[in-house]
């Protein structure tokens, strides 16, 4: 495989730094890395640092992103901390995915209700579909629209902020896309609440945003499918790693995408 598009809409069971070693330089639109965040016992949390390991994804995400591709890496509030992580991408916001029905652990602190969401890209991103993504205005028409007559407004630096009837930018704080429970529809499995498997419509958010339609979108880390099922209804080129063959297995009838044909043998004997 020399050319990314013998890549698209497969889903390859290995380590991702090896998959990405072998993906051509320039060629990705899009990743979603949705991998270890350091803070739990499971084997796949489990990383020697979790800045460095980070920024050893950073470096590779710069290598095969195309020049104004974007990047969109999940972990805590230390995930990109005391690293150089600006000699490879921009880091162009922090979002935080606000979660207020997450149980309060806390007994010597104030539990953290949120998680981070690093979004990269390589030089000034290209694509940003701001139209695909907004949500409802929370102040009322009627105050919004006295507030733009305002002469300050109206006359000043501001004049160009109006009402969008479509809705307004979700901002860096997504406290409208709620966390899974155990009543979710979509729920795979209960062993995979609140560690590996995210709501559709976080997918569903980030694709719209950075990637057009049949742009190739790297999946990093494939645990459940979420983002594979998300881009493939979405017409996007997607495809992704996953060391788990049992996961792989679930994540390719959920999304419909096959796993590599060089894969079959191994997931034969790993999955009953």
């Amino acid at each position: 495989m020399n050319q990314i598009k013998d890549f698209h809409n497969r889903i390859f069971i290995e380590d991702t730094f090896d998959l990405m070693g072998r993906l051509p330089e320039n060629s990705v639109d899009l990743i979603v890395a949705d991998g270890p965040y350091a803070v739990t016992t499971h084997q796949w949390d489990k990383v020697s640092g979790i800045q460095e390991y980070n920024l050893n994804l950073i470096k590779n995400f710069s290598r095969i992103l195309k020049p104004g591709g974007s990047a969109y890496l999940f972990g805590k509030d230390d995930c990109i901390d005391f690293i150089d992580y600006r000699r490879y991408l921009n880091l162009n916001a922090r979002l935080i995915w606000y979660q207020p029905s997450r149980l309060a652990q806390g007994r010597k602190n104030f539990t953290k209700n949120y998680d981070i969401i690093c979004y990269f890209s390589k030089g000034k991103p290209s694509t940003f579909n701001l139209d695909d993504i907004r949500v409802p205005q929370l102040v009322e028409l009627t105050q919004r629209l006295r507030c733009e007559n305002v002469p300050s407004v109206k006359q000043g630096r501001f004049n160009k902020t109006k009402f969008n009837p479509k809705g307004k930018n979700p901002g860096d704080v997504w406290g409208d896309i709620k966390q899974l429970t155990y009543r979710s529809k979509e729920l795979i499995n209960r062993q995979y609440l609140n560690t590996i498997q995210k709501p559709e419509r976080l997918l569903e958010r980030i694709i719209k945003a950075s990637s057009n339609e049949t742009d190739t979108v790297f999946d990093a880390f494939i645990g459940t499918g979420t983002a594979l099922k998300v881009g493939a209804d979405l017409n996007r080129n997607i495809f992704g790693a996953e060391k788990e063959p049992a996961l792989a297995f679930l994540a390719s009838k959920r999304s419909k995408i096959k796993i590599s044909q060089e894969d079959d043998f191994a997931l034969a004997h790993k999955v009953g």
